[in-house]
């Protein structure tokens, strides 16, 4: 008996994942202002309106592909412990922003927005948003359980903490390490925490 033919939207799927992985392969290569919608057209085998239909432009097509492959590496797990969780996903995503095809990617995209107003609040949006969103939520809950001041507000905390990886990842030549991820939590412990238990050994 034969399998059963794919439906449309399975086929669909699984062409835009294929120009999705077209797009980040491209982009490692030429980087980010070598990049066209014609040249990942030719990359994955399909007609430049086919990827109009699906993204308005190269920068929508860039940052959908970096955001399917990094979602992961921008989830919090929820352990009970603020800290613990913290540390996790700083290390999960700082290794992300360290490494191809994230890193590189991401560094050009960066440098492209400054010149490209369009580009920058898309991916602020796509992602600064998004990553900032996702810690405050994070210690949110925690605020919420006890572990943290119940009166602090926590926004700008969030800011904060995101914006110091980023920092370290984009404009200084220091590594997104365990002891930096443990220096930057410790601070944040010590102004937001309720008991010392979240606080390193050193």
């Amino acid at each position: 008996m034969s399998d059963t033919p794919a439906t449309p939207r399975r086929r669909g799927a699984a062409r835009t994942e294929e120009l999705l992985r077209a797009t980040l392969d491209l982009a490692a290569e030429v980087g980010y202002a070598g990049l066209s919608i014609e040249a990942v057209g030719r990359r994955a085998g399909v007609g430049k309106h086919t990827i109009y239909r699906r993204w308005p432009s190269k920068a929508a097509l860039l940052l959908d592909a970096l955001s399917r492959v990094w979602t992961r590496d921008l989830d919090y797990r929820d352990t009970g412990d603020v800290r613990r969780d913290l540390r996790e996903q700083f290390l999960r995503s700082g290794f992300a922003l360290s490494s191809p095809p994230i890193g590189p990617i991401y560094r050009a995209v960066i440098a492209e927005a400054q010149a490209d107003s369009t580009l920058r609040a898309t991916l602020h949006e796509r992602f600064l948003a998004t990553v900032e969103q996702g810690t405050l939520e994070r210690i949110t809950r925690a605020q919420h359980t006890g572990e943290l001041t119940a009166a602090a507000n926590l926004e700008f905390a969030a800011e904060v903490l995101c914006g110091t990886l980023y920092y370290r990842s984009l404009l200084s030549t220091r590594p997104i390490d365990e002891a930096a991820i443990d220096g930057l939590l410790d601070m944040f412990m010590a102004a937001y925490g309720t008991t010392d238990q979240g606080l390193s050994d050193h």
